[in-house]
């Protein structure tokens, strides 16, 4: 499993590296100040809180963790995006 972020200072350290490690994560960060870098996960979290977490009071984690599991099918499997008229995993599925 790889996690991305930027290089902020938290993300840096060596503590969250050595977490990472304990937990099987691989960290990634954004080249500095390229912002172009996170663009497409910043826009699917924007997209995951408008359309899922701000549309439920989620009262514990493990109905926060079902909430977001079921988004990210729906958003892979059955949401159509408009540009393409394909859900992401046909579009995966399409020769390149």
């Amino acid at each position: 499993m790889q996690l991305h972020s930027d290089q902020g200072f938290q993300y840096t350290s060596t503590g969250y590296f050595n977490l990472t490690k304990e937990y099987g994560i691989t960290p990634s960060m954004s080249r500095r100040g390229n912002c172009y870098d996170n663009a497409m996960a910043e826009n699917f979290f924007g997209i995951l809180k408008a359309e899922c977490i701000h549309r439920h009071r989620i009262k514990t984690f493990d109905e926060a963790r079902q909430i977001i599991d079921e988004y990210i099918y729906f958003y892979n499997f059955e949401r159509i995006q408009l540009k393409t008229r394909l859900t992401p995993y046909e579009k995966r599925c399409q020769p390149a």
